[in-house]
């Protein structure tokens, strides 16, 4: 690539920054992340845990995000010096060195843009994501353990945390369904893009005959409840019962009745957990993911009404990606297009591309609507 070209490319990527900056306004965390390190270095910070943990992951994710567009401009300044040495000395190892750096810069500022476009009300919170097997039989079941596997795999890359609440495990093999929450900064925003019905086609390991079998696994993807939301839950509207904690093909752990599971009466949702030690633990969580449902089910109502006052409604929920590994090997998202023909990779957790994409198709069909 001419010199010439690499600078256009510095100018172009230095844009994409400046308004990724405007937005993300690092002045305004600087203030906050100040306050916090005052607030973290307290004596007493420790006597509140709940409130230590909160100041604690903010003042971490705002460093990071932070420490992150200091980094990039940096990288952005150093390849400006790099191309002032190559013209004016005719080197093409920093010519080379320049190239290479901007297009690993190019990948990090989109994926950057991306978090930008992460505005809804809910987008800045933890997730709550539940991973449960649909249509297919065991095929569905070994499938929905294969998504949860790959989410898991996607939050270690990211280095980020994910607490298991409850896991059913299928009898023959796979599971049933696993909730679990993932810790991370816009976690809800970041994989609320995987909300939907996910089908893989393949050649069945459980069918003797060697057929191709389809089967489908459901995602689901909630806002952790904070304080503020006010989801109030009545004891009368609930129905509390308790049952010993089980793993894989029945097998009890333990032999006591820890495992909780909720009901909510009203609307006849129920929750269970019994990942946790102890049954207070386990209800803890379990009432954590319920408001979490109920508050998802308030937002859904409210986007109903204002959806009926629109000449179409949303098709949010529906199929949306479709895992081909017979008779050739395909994952593709049905709402944006996208697809990976490398599967193995895919289900190893790669699969940031497919939620940029997704981010980016939802913001403009809300540009849209």
């Amino acid at each position: 690539m001419a010199l010439v070209d690499l600078q256009q490319t510095v100018d172009e990527l230095n844009h994409s920054l400046e308004s990724i900056e405007l937005v993300l306004d690092p002045e305004t965390k600087k203030k906050e992340i100040a306050e916090l390190e005052q607030q973290a270095a307290a004596p007493d910070l420790w006597d509140d845990q709940e409130h230590a943990q909160k100041v604690t992951s903010r003042l971490s994710a705002l460093q990071a995000e932070l420490s992150r567009l200091e980094k990039l401009r940096s990288r952005l300044e150093d390849v400006s010096v790099l191309l002032e040495f190559a013209a004016e000395g005719d080197d093409e190892d920093s010519e080379k060195e320049a190239e290479q750096e901007l297009e690993r810069m190019r990948d990090e500022i989109d994926s950057l843009e991306v978090r930008t476009l992460l505005s809804g009300k809910y987008d800045e919170r933890e997730a709550v994501v539940t991973v449960r097997s649909e249509a297919g039989g065991v095929d569905a079941a070994d499938f929905a353990e294969m998504l949860l596997r790959m989410y898991t795999r996607w939050a270690e890359r990211h280095d980020y945390k994910v607490e298991m609440l409850d896991t059913s495990y299928a009898e023959e093999a796979g599971i049933k369904s696993a909730t679990f929450i993932l810790h991370a900064p816009y976690g809800y925003g970041t994989l609320s893009v995987e909300s939907g019905t996910h089908r893989l086609v393949r050649i069945s390991p459980f069918d003797n005959q060697g057929r191709r079998q389809t089967s489908f696994a459901g995602v689901e993807v909630l806002p952790v409840v904070e304080e503020a939301d006010h989801v109030d839950i009545p004891d009368s509207d609930l129905r509390v019962d308790v049952f010993h904690s089980s793993g894989p093909g029945g097998q009890g752990v333990n032999t006591t009745d820890s495992a909780v599971r909720l009901t909510h009466l009203p609307t006849g949702m129920v929750v269970t957990c019994q990942d946790e030690r102890s049954q207070i633990q386990n209800k803890a969580a379990a009432m954590r993911v319920l408001q979490a449902k109920l508050l998802e089910k308030a937002h859904q109502e409210q986007e109903a009404e204002m959806n009926s006052l629109k000449s179409e409604g949303n098709s949010w929920g529906a199929q949306m990606r479709s895992y081909v590994l017979h008779p050739y090997q395909m994952v593709k998202d049905l709402r944006t297009n996208y697809e990976v023909g490398n599967t193995d990779a895919v289900f190893d957790g790669n699969i940031d591309g497919f939620i940029d994409a997704g981010i980016r198709w939802r913001r403009s069909t809300e540009n849209e609507s």
